[in-house]
């Protein structure tokens, strides 16, 4: 079988039509085998392609919006975003208190445990700003990743926390937070994250084998209950109970981030540029095909 080098720049329950496509047999199916790690903190698995330690990464269609992402040189590789993973903004809004009332209103002038920049924080000043509140009257925590901000809310840091699943179910478990809302809908359909290859591994036999098998599991995960994907996926969350995991999944098929296509449609990577250059992040729009590219057809 050929082996497939799959790496996540963040990893959560958001990104399971990718953990599913490992977890789920659906590589297997198609001869591949794969090995997957996670990018350390302040590293992107961009650069596992330009490395060569990567064959497909997860990341999001915003980081070809830097150009040195999308055309590398000509000593090292041409990444391309070939496939989407999520077509809304998946983190949770959750506070120490349980609150039927929750408006996003309550986050001015309160203390967020967030994320410091990148898209993360793109999206939630686009979500503060489709709220109608202040994001500059919000006081900031922003102690790193998904690990230390979790860790920093823990221990009593912040009123209010910003995070991807399962790390909100877990809170609200161990009694230490409530969900109160989603950035999701305030954001709207964009290309939020997406699965990126160098342009030359894109034209191999693997590359069409991992997307039939990534087609598959993506019609899997929109059909089949969640608690079925929950038992596939809860070896890769060890920290995580069955029931947890489960509602997290739930929350985001509910949601409608993991659309039954794998393409990144024109339209949603378009609303992300329109977003990026609302919130001062892009200067000008940069045309489709240098940033993505469609998925291989076996």
């Amino acid at each position: 079988m050929s082996l497939v080098n799959i790496e996540f720049t963040l990893f959560s329950a958001f990104y399971s039509p990718l953990i599913l496509t490992m977890g789920g047999g659906f590589l297997k199916q198609e001869g591949l085998e794969y090995t997957w790690t996670v990018s350390p903190p302040g590293k992107s698995a961009i650069q596992g392609i330009i490395d060569g330690t990567a064959d497909v990464i997860q990341s999001a269609p915003s980081q070809g919006f830097n150009p040195q992402h999308s055309t590398i040189g000509s000593a090292q590789p041409e990444i391309r975003h070939f496939a989407q993973i999520n077509e809304m903004d998946g983190f949770f809004i959750s506070g120490r208190k349980a609150d039927p009332d929750f408006q996003w209103k309550k986050l001015e002038g309160a203390e967020v445990v967030m994320f410091k920049g990148g898209q993360p924080n793109v999206m939630f000043r686009y979500a503060c700003h489709k709220a109608g509140i202040d994001y500059d009257s919000i006081i900031p925590i922003t102690p790193g990743g998904p690990k230390a901000i979790d860790d920093a809310f823990r221990n009593g840091e912040g009123q209010y926390v910003q995070q991807q699943g399962p790390f909100p179910q877990q809170l609200e478990a161990n009694n230490m937070a409530s969900i109160l809302s989603m950035s999701g809908p305030l954001v709207g359909e964009c290309a939020f994250s997406s699965l990126a290859a160098s342009k030359q591994w894109l034209e191999t036999d693997e590359a069409e084998a991992f997307c039939q098998a990534y087609r598959k599991a993506r019609e899997f995960i929109n059909y089949a209950e969640a608690k079925e994907i929950a038992e596939i996926q809860l070896p890769f969350f060890p920290q995580t109970t069955l029931d947890i995991l489960e509602s997290c999944i739930k929350s985001y098929q509910k949601l409608g981030c993991w659309t039954s296509h794998i393409e990144i449609t024109k339209q949603a990577f378009d609303a992300t540029q329109d977003i990026y250059i609302r919130m001062g992040s892009l200067s000008e729009k940069i045309p489709y095909y240098k940033v993505c590219s469609l998925p291989p057809e076996s």
